[in-house]
């Protein structure tokens, strides 16, 4: 055994001998509780516990001096103020001790069975009527449980505390009765990752939706796991890596790389439950904590479910060390795209009369979208592999791509970085474009990029070349439109010109009959006079001929019209003209 520490004997005697209801009576027994001991009185203990009674009647010992209580719940403490109610002197009960008081009272058989109004029925009626009264009392009482386990299950306290959390967040989530409306969540985040599984559980048990139950667990992640999960980025500052060797660092790591694989199989099965940047944050905390493979692939799967809203950034997230310089295992965004893929292939095997390598849905080409914007992203990074960078651009089926620009860009980015690769090695990384997919603008960037091997330069030109001569399916569904559109227009123009030679033969006849009817009644001046009034009617046809105008588009030829000769006296100003 042991030798006791002086000081701690000291202490306790000294802290004892301050309360001791009876100083004129030695005392006749120590008591030692870890290493801390207490001198007391026999007779005044043993009339309360009837722990302490069995061991002085059952001792060999004649006049037993010592009592050794090394397992009593609340250690030291909690015995010192059982002691204290065995001596009758005052001590306050809060919810931070009531459980271990309780426990410790159980455990020293001080219960009402044995001596009414004994400790066990004070924290009884106390854990009844505070401790289980209001949520943060309730959370405080099971927060102090953590230490006295796991005698506080067999009291039944902590199955307590859980059924009263889990009826109150319930409560408050459905009906908040203060604000912010999920101010709970703040409350329940302060307990032990055990704890909180127990009333996370219980919650679900009790029919809570799967958006309270994920607002909990996200407001416990961020507080647990507060230097790796910042603003849901992962933008933790000062972490060191795993290879560090620091062995406080990699004991905290292990500490929260614990916390994680617990708290991952909490989540609800609803895929829609989490933000897509809280996933991503909590997978990059997997692979930077070298968590489980079962806890990284259940995150990478929830991931996969709801690819089509993840954005670069997040993919980013996944890829980078915390320092933003150091490329991670890129296993887990390969997993994921193909994943996708799968999943999209597998669906569109029961929609009838759907071809997956050539009906896309729209999900797939946000994917196509943002994974090739990240290959570009990522090939500015010279530790990038041909293999790596490969493997992720030909997860994507070529067919899903409409456009291979953003892919051009980044295999560019990629060959510019890469200074140093060989003619073969630039074929491995272009190996992934098609030269039929790329626009025109960018089929000309490439004819002329010297970074490019001869192979696809030449593939460029080619295709251009083609493009020109016969032109791509769209150019002649736009050409034939085009063609369409000008027939419609000669039509128009050609109808438009039979009417007016129509109308221009009606004015020919007409002026030749009123030429000679002008030349017939000719005699006097006040007749020319009269004649030079009198056609308002050409008037309006000048003003109807200039509304035609002819010669807007074009005209046909009307050689073949006749010109009778016109021969106005004095024409005064000129009426129409024929040309």
């Amino acid at each position: 055994m042991a030798t006791p520490n002086p000081t701690r004997f000291s202490l306790a005697m000294e802290r004892t001998g301050q309360w001791v209801f009876s100083p004129e009576i030695p005392t006749d027994v120590i008591v030692a509780v870890g290493e801390s001991t207490f001198s007391l009185h026999k007779f005044i203990l043993a009339a309360k516990s009837n722990y302490i009674r069995k061991v002085i009647m059952e001792s060999e010992e004649s006049d037993l001096t010592r009592i050794e209580i090394s397992n009593i719940p609340g250690g030291q403490e909690a015995f010192e103020k059982a002691a204290k109610f065995c001596y009758g002197v005052n001590f306050e009960i809060t919810v931070h001790n009531v459980a271990a008081l309780h426990c410790a009272a159980v455990f020293l058989q001080m219960t009402d069975e044995y001596c009414d109004g004994n400790l066990a029925g004070r924290t009884e009626d106390f854990l009844s009527q505070v401790g289980l009264s209001t949520l943060h009392s309730a959370v405080a009482v099971l927060k102090s449980c953590q230490k006295l386990l796991p005698f506080a299950v067999e009291v039944n306290i902590v199955d307590r505390c859980v059924e009263f959390i889990s009826s109150k967040a319930c409560s408050e989530a459905n009906f908040p009765s203060q604000s912010p409306p999920n101010w709970w969540t703040e409350e329940l985040a302060v307990l032990d990752v055990d704890s909180f599984a127990k009333v996370i559980t219980a919650m679900k048990q009790r029919g809570a939706k799967y958006l309270t139950v994920a607002g909990a667990l996200i407001t416990y992640t961020e507080r647990a796991l507060r230097e790796l999960v910042r603003d849901q980025t992962g933008g933790g500052k000062g972490i060191r890596s795993p290879e560090s060797g620091d062995s406080d660092s990699e004991s905290k790591r292990s500490e929260q790389r614990e916390l994680l694989q617990a708290i991952v199989p909490l989540f609800p099965t609803e895929k829609a439950a989490f933000p897509v940047n809280f996933l991503c944050c909590l997978l990059r905390c997997a692979i930077y904590l070298r968590a489980s493979s079962v806890c990284k692939r259940e995150l990478e799967k929830r991931v996969t479910e709801i690819l089509e809203h993840v954005t670069v950034d997040d993919l980013l997230v996944l890829t980078f060390s915390y320092d933003g310089e150091r490329l991670l295992d890129l296993d887990s965004v390969r997993r994921i795209i193909s994943g996708f893929v799968e999943r999209e292939k597998s669906t569109t095997v029961f929609n009838a009369g759907v071809n997956f390598n050539e009906d896309f849905s729209a999900a797939m080409q946000r994917v196509v979208k943002t994974v090739d914007t990240y290959l570009a992203e990522i090939a500015a990074y010279g530790e990038l592999s041909i293999s790596k960078f490969n493997g992720i651009a030909i997860l994507i089926p070529k067919g899903s791509r409409k456009s291979d620009d953003d892919l051009y860009r980044a295999v560019d980015i990629y060959l510019k970085v890469h200074p140093n690769l060989d003619e073969i090695e630039k074929e491995k990384v272009c190996s992934v474009l098609d030269p039929l997919k790329l626009s025109y603008e960018a089929r000309v960037h490439a004819s002329k990029n010297k970074r490019l091997p001869l192979q696809i330069v030449l593939h460029a030109l080619y295709y251009d070349q083609l493009h020109i001569r016969s032109g791509t399916a769209e150019e002649k569904v736009a050409l034939a439109v085009a063609e369409k559109k000008q027939l419609q227009a000669d039509v128009s123009l050609v109808r438009e010109n039979e009417e007016l030679r129509s109308e221009l033969m009606k004015m020919k006849m007409f002026i030749s009959d009123m030429q000679k009817h002008g030349h017939g009644t000719s005699s006097s001046g006040r007749e020319n006079i009269g004649l030079a009034k009198k056609p308002t009617f050409f008037s309006s046809m000048s003003k109807k001929l200039s509304k035609l105008n002819p010669f807007k588009n074009g005209s046909k030829d009307t050689s073949h019209i006749d010109d009778a000769p016109v021969d106005l006296t004095k024409p005064r100003r000129r009426r129409f003209s024929i040309s």
